[in-house]
């Protein structure tokens, strides 16, 4: 595996509560926005004994990857069958409280995001990384740097921005590789991908292979993720860092810009909100702009 020589696109805040009435970091959102991870590397969950009790991946249904839960809905959906209804409760109180958590963080780093993060869903990992890629193909192999992009629920655009915890009791760390900026990546990739028809975009929606429309941008989103993980070379000797993010510590990035790839750990809370472009402090450094600048059309 290669590693670049410059810095690693890591931004460490020693936050270690989760809200912020006041931070020395005026830029924040702008690290973040054109695709840096912001790292805390002090800033634990607190789980209750209760809470403590359900790290065991018995409580995940065979067939699912990850227990989640949806706020805005009060449900969870990925539990085995046969857990009790005590522990499911305590498994939805414990994301409802994680995800109002994350909530309360991310808006107080970033005001200007308040009131316009959408489509909240959070999930509860808890088995180990390598237990589970092992049984899939490489598109859904996350040690395989990639960006987020999905096959049946195009984005149209839309921002994904997610907050992780390492919830390890052992003090296993969670062990990520980071890749480059997305302008550098898109410049590279962009001219690899394949034309997109409207006609077969129309066609999968209708046949309900889609859960809306994919666009152009979504077309070309979930090229650049799986020609990515496809790309043995890239992933052997493409500009990446390592980097170990401890029990105890959170991290947040645009997972849909950072490119990214989960390569061991086991226990580990995970937000994700949606955010419109027109959103964002500063747009163009979205991907869709990005592209858009590059291809020189709207592309949604």
């Amino acid at each position: 595996m290669s590693a670049a020589t410059d810095q690693a696109p890591i931004l460490e805040l020693g936050m270690t509560e989760w809200h912020a009435e006041h931070t020395d970091q005026t830029d924040i959102v702008a690290h973040l926005e054109k695709g840096e991870v912001l790292y805390f590397p002090l800033l634990p969950f607190h789980l209750t004994d209760e809470e403590a009790a359900l790290l065991n991946p018995a409580l995940v249904s065979p067939k699912r990857k990850n227990i989640m839960y949806q706020a805005d809905q009060d449900a969870i959906r990925g539990t085995a069958d046969d857990i009790s209804e005590a522990q499911k409760s305590a498994l939805k109180g414990l994301l409802k409280r994680y995800s109002e958590a994350s909530l309360r963080l991310i808006t107080d780093l970033i005001p200007e995001y308040k009131g316009k993060l959408h489509s909240p869903m959070n999930t509860l990992r808890l088995n180990a990384i390598d237990e589970w890629s092992d049984s899939n193909s490489f598109r859904k192999d996350d040690r395989r740097l990639h960006v987020d992009a999905f096959p049946s629920r195009p984005l149209h655009g839309k921002r994904i921005i997610r907050i992780f915890n390492n919830i390890n009791p052992a003090g296993v760390p969670r062990k990520w590789r980071v890749g480059e900026p997305f302008p550098e990546l898109a410049k590279r990739l962009l001219p690899q991908t394949k034309s997109y028809s409207s006609i077969g975009a129309t066609l999968l929606d209708s046949l309900k292979i889609t859960k809306s429309r994919r666009t152009h941008y979504d077309h070309i989103m979930l090229q650049f993720h799986d020609m990515m993980k496809e790309d043995q070379n890239y992933q052997d000797h493409g500009v990446q860092w390592d980097v170990n993010f401890m029990p105890g510590s959170s991290w947040i990035c645009f997972s849909d810009q950072t490119p990214h790839a989960a390569m061991s750990g086991q226990f580990m809370l995970e937000q994700t909100f949606q955010l419109d472009v027109d959103d964002m402090v500063d747009s163009s450094q979205s991907p869709l702009k990005v592209l858009e600048s590059m291809v020189g059309k709207p592309l949604i």
